[in-house]
């Protein structure tokens, strides 16, 4: 039955048990539109531990029906374990992030066939043409930012406030051969000028490839005891390293690439924070949608660029917002408000994390408005075509 703005968002899964994708702007379909891409969990009131598993499996869009197809020990509530189809495979073979002795690495599973190769490294991130992965160390996250990192490893650098033999790695997908592409010693390097990176350990997150693969967007951060996130430096790179360039040095949370140079999010300027459009060449801002996009979220592009898929976190009446907004005609099209419970909080809240489907018409997304956290599905075909 429609909501109160006129949308039908269905769940896809269904309980006992719990089940998500995790992160946005991944797309969780398959090329055909058949399946979707989530893990399983029996649990979701705490976060994971080292003994802890998930399954991965596809739901069978037409049914529900859940298909287990394997098990992963490299998980958390709110990125899930990095789901992505491979680019060069859309229609069978799936990236995922395991614990493997005493690595986190990554496999690539093809679901009908169930032929499996495992890559020496997690990834964070795919390119769009399914050539290369970037790789984060989990074990440094796990210690720094626990909520993004996994559990079950230490951090053989946790000694080190900006190692030089970690950072982001560029691995390829089919060899699993890695180099690094920014090191934790280059990005204070990078940072001097800031008096405060010399005393803390860093971390990097959120890394996400531009359209055309030849530049990666991410945040530097740092913590201090009693403050989750101390400070949020926004760059982006050269894919094949080097050619730092600052975004913002106020502070940033969620972005998407609009295109090859253009980086949209919310992030803060002088002016204050909100949601920017920000040319990678020029080094120009642009505030967008200041009375309507006044809260941060997590945000992703259409294909086109036409639209923006973003939500926004639990308000005073514990209500999260899933809505588009319109680029040219600087308009919002509210698409639901879904209650979350005061316990859904910390390392255990659930962010949405919208995302698109391959043809623009459908959004999934995660909540716990019934009581047990499942993947929702919303069909915005009429909105975006219309």
């Amino acid at each position: 039955m429609p909501n109160e703005f006129g949308f039908d968002p269905v769940a896809v899964t269904k309980g006992p048990k719990h089940h998500f994708f995790g992160y946005y702007g991944i797309c969780p379909w398959d090329i055909t539109g058949r399946y979707m891409l989530c893990l399983e969990s029996t649990f979701h009131e705490r976060p994971p531990t080292a003994q802890d598993k998930a399954v991965v499996g596809l739901v069978e869009t037409a049914t529900g029906r859940f298909e287990p197809l394997a098990e992963t020990y490299a998980w958390n509530l709110q990125q899930g374990t990095m789901l992505h189809w491979l680019p060069t495979a859309p229609d069978r073979q799936i990236v995922f992030n395991d614990r493997q002795g005493d690595r986190f690495v990554s496999v690539v599973l093809d679901i009908h066939t169930g032929k499996r190769r495992v890559l020496p490294r997690p990834v964070s991130g795919l390119s769009h043409d399914g050539r290369w992965a970037v790789s984060l160390n989990y074990a440094r996250l796990a210690s720094l930012r626990p909520v993004v990192g996994y559990a079950g490893l230490p951090d053989l650098f946790a000694d080190k406030l900006h190692p030089a033999e970690d950072g982001i790695y560029l691995m390829d997908l089919e060899t699993g051969d890695a180099q690094m592409l920014v090191s934790y010693q280059e990005g204070y390097e990078y940072l001097r000028h800031i008096p405060e990176v010399e005393d803390h350990k860093i971390w990097y997150n959120h890394t996400i490839f531009n359209r055309d693969d030849s530049r990666l967007s991410f945040v530097i951060r740092w913590n201090e005891p009693g403050i989750e996130i101390k400070r949020t430096i926004f760059v982006s790179c050269s894919a094949k390293g080097g050619d730092l360039r600052t975004i913002s040095e106020l502070g940033a949370s969620h972005f998407d690439w609009r295109s090859r140079n253009e980086l949209f999010g919310w992030y803060t300027t002088p002016e204050g924070p909100g949601y920017y459009l920000y040319n990678d060449d020029t080094r120009e801002h642009r505030r967008i949608g200041k009375e309507y996009l006044t809260r941060d979220g997590h945000c992703s592009f259409t294909r086109d660029g036409r639209w923006v898929l973003t939500d926004t976190g639990p308000d005073e009446q514990r209500l999260q917002t899933l809505k588009l907004w319109n680029w040219a005609e600087e308009r919002q099209v509210i698409l639901g408000k879904f209650y979350s419970a005061p316990q859904f909080k910390g390392q255990v809240r659930c962010d949405m994390h919208p995302r698109w489907n391959r043809d623009d018409t459908m959004v999934a997304f995660d909540s716990v408005h019934e009581g047990a956290r499942q993947v929702y599905v919303v069909d915005v075909s009429k909105v975006v075509n219309g």
